[in-house]
């Protein structure tokens, strides 16, 4: 068992937040979200024979013990932030003038009296000096063992694919989602079925031991058992001692009419199961949406273009027109109507809670018959006698010649 300098070593040296990947200012949902994806990857039954992951799923096990728990983490933060120099920061100015009770300010630059250290350590009724810091950051005096807090669990994420039809109406689908939850086997404990995780024989269970230095003593988290207060002896084949499994589980998504493509939408509470009666996180749902052969979509509003005959167009026609719930509408198309004219059907696009519903755009395009009959072309020919001077593009050559 290595001594508590090395302990301190490792607090001091270890830079926790960096295994993880996670910034320092990171939230609790954060890191456990970033502990989760990485214990996935490197668990020893992903990665068999593979000393390098076996080391690294460690070192994030580690660092998940200490910035997992909200008291720890507070405790390290503070201890690399005194100690991280390799010495006390001293609750003073770097310049101080002369020391107090030292005439003639023998103390010089840095230097402190009797006096400071009063204050330092809390001595003549003073408050506000080391004492009172480390009270504070260290629990002094050993203490009980830590009750296991409770946590939100991890926010999953997923992807699904909707047709055009599905992402239009809305559609509840059924997921299946891996996420890490308490193992079933151990449930959550760590130790194999039948035997039992025992206490700390280096810190009796506190988590923590006291070490001496300087004058002064502080705790620090226990080296054996990684500030947990138990040491596995037989961990369970399962989760190799850590207390969670990956799970496959089936999760009812209902996805919401009018989603759209590259949409997010959040199912709050159903992300993975929260631990010691926490919340359960949320599931977030990356919506993709297959392109539809005849409508399109354009915000609210639903649109396709609908073939026109020639005739109809020219003459005039009520023309049939089909909708995305299944049904026909009937449009009146004037006579005159020119190409790419759209005509719009109230009520016919997305249907969104709370929000009106869209429209259908029906946007004219002149359908050519490929070939003609012989009466057919007889009376084109004669359409084009009887059209006489007018000249569909005279608009178009006069704004060239502007």
């Amino acid at each position: 068992m290595a001594g508590g300098s090395e302990i301190r070593k490792e607090w001091l040296e270890k830079d926790y937040y960096k295994s993880l990947g996670v910034s320092k200012k990171a939230d609790a949902a954060t890191i456990k979200k970033a502990y989760r994806k990485l214990a996935r990857e490197l668990h020893p039954d992903t990665n068999p024979d593979n000393r390098k992951a076996e080391e690294r799923f460690k070192e994030v096990s580690e660092a998940y013990d200490v910035l997992g728990d909200a008291t720890t983490r507070a405790q390290y933060d503070e201890a690399r932030e005194l100690y991280g120099s390799g010495r006390p920061r001293m609750p003073f100015g770097g310049g101080r003038g002369p020391s107090r009770g030292a005439p003639g300010g023998g103390g010089g630059q840095g230097g402190f009296s009797q006096a400071d250290l009063n204050d330092l350590f809390g001595q003549g009724g003073q408050s506000g000096g080391f004492g009172d810091i480390f009270s504070g950051l260290f629990n002094r005096g050993g203490g009980q063992q830590r009750a296991p807090q409770s946590q939100r669990g991890a926010d999953v994420e997923s992807e699904v694919t909707l047709s055009f039809l599905d992402a239009l109406h809305g559609v509840t689908l059924p997921l299946r989602l891996q996420t890490e939850e308490t193992c079933p086997t151990c449930g959550g404990v760590g130790a194999r079925p039948g035997t039992s995780p025992k206490p700390c024989p280096n810190c009796q269970g506190n988590g923590s031991t006291v070490r001496n230095q300087g004058g002064f003593a502080f705790s620090e988290p226990c080296q054996q058992c990684h500030g947990r207060g138990v040491v596995i002896e037989d961990p369970c084949p399962t989760c190799h001692g850590t207390g969670h499994a990956v799970m496959t589980r089936t999760v009812n998504a209902r996805i919401p009419a009018g989603v759209k493509d590259g949409q997010r939408i959040r199912l709050k509470g159903k992300g993975a199961t929260g631990e010691g009666g926490g919340p359960a996180g949320d599931l977030f749902i990356l919506i993709h949406v297959s392109a539809h052969p005849v409508f399109g979509r354009d915000g609210a509003n639903v649109t396709l273009d609908l073939p026109v005959a020639f005739d109809e167009a020219a003459l005039g026609a009520n023309v049939r027109v089909p909708t995305p719930d299944g049904s026909t509408v009937l449009i009146q198309v004037p006579p005159g109507t020119a190409n790419g004219r759209t005509f719009r059907v109230k009520g016919k696009g997305v249907q969104q809670s709370n929000k009106p519903a869209g429209d259908l755009l029906a946007t004219v395009v002149i359908a050519v018959p490929p070939s003609l009959t012989e009466d057919a072309t007889t009376a084109v020919q004669a359409l084009r006698v009887a059209r006489g001077a007018f000249d569909p593009r005279a608009e178009l050559m006069s704004k060239l010649a502007t």
